[in-house]
């Protein structure tokens, strides 16, 4: 897959990705040129139809320290229009991150500052360590979560989104747990095992299936029951049990065995 200066993009020949920041030297801070080429890298793994899910991760031991301070310090210095378009970089990876066709699992360890909450709530899942270091950190700095708000309060609620953003306040992977961000929170020396489990249990789904879920998810929302969605509901089920997984799926049911896209499962792990 790509080159890239700050990450990396590694596909296993299970059929995922694993996109990895990599500036573990600047605890995987981001820059504008990280921005780019995580907008960059994002547009790849979304035209991959081999692909079934991606895993977010840092290299090193933390996930993200958020914005790196020599970006920070070029940004004071631009004037309004100059730091509108850099918010509107970040914009386009949040929100190309968010719109991703196939399932994201963020693995966060170490410190998750600023606008790496940005990045884990945008994914559809998140796991981490229970002493990972959590922190919406930006009023400490005189600034304020902008961008990454709007998913943010989707993936931890808004009173919780209003507390954290308003204190500043450190929290743990654990109270991560609490709060609905990290789906699951484990010892640290238990974390690499449990992304294998997971990565075993999402091997198990149809590839089309969660794909066509993950559509399906985002177009019912909140939930409200009108007219279009439950149209939307009926023909979503009509597609899916005329698709060929769905056809395979139900077949591989009702004669006990196993489909065919579990398979590549039993695949040497070829991890980096």
């Amino acid at each position: 897959m790509n080159d890239f200066s700050t990450l990396e993009l590694v596909k296993d020949p299970r059929g995922f990705a694993t996109l990895w920041l990599s500036r573990a030297d600047k605890n995987n801070a981001f820059n504008a040129q990280m921005i780019r080429e995580l907008i960059l890298a994002i547009d790849q793994v979304d035209n991959d139809a081999t692909l079934r899910f991606l895993l977010l991760r840092g290299r090193g031991r933390h996930f993200s320290a958020g914005a790196d301070l020599a970006w920070m310090q070029q940004a004071a210095e631009l004037d309004y229009n100059t730091n509108l378009d850099d918010a509107r970089e970040l914009a386009e990876l949040m929100y190309n991150l968010a719109r991703l066709k196939i399932p994201t699992l963020a693995v966060v360890q170490g410190a998750a500052f600023g606008g790496a909450l940005g990045l884990i709530s945008c994914c559809d899942m998140a796991i981490g360590s229970e002493d990972a270091q959590l922190c919406l950190s930006e009023v400490r700095i005189g600034l304020a979560p902008a961008v990454i708000s709007p998913f943010v309060v989707q993936a931890m609620g808004e009173r919780a989104a209003r507390r954290y953003a308003l204190t500043a306040e450190r929290f743990s992977g654990i109270r991560a747990r609490e709060l609905g961000l990290f789906a699951e929170a484990y010892p640290s020396a238990d974390l690499e095992s449990q992304v294998e489990a997971w990565v075993g249990n999402l091997l198990q789904n149809s590839p089309y299936a969660m794909r066509a879920s993950k559509e399906l998810l985002r177009e019912v929302g909140h939930g409200e029951l009108t007219p279009a969605l439950r149209h939307y509901c009926e023909t979503a089920i009509a597609r899916i049990r005329v698709s060929a997984e769905g056809q395979e799926g139900l077949r591989a049911f009702l004669e006990k065995r196993a489909p065919a896209w579990q398979a590549p499962a039993h695949s040497e792990d070829s991890r980096p």
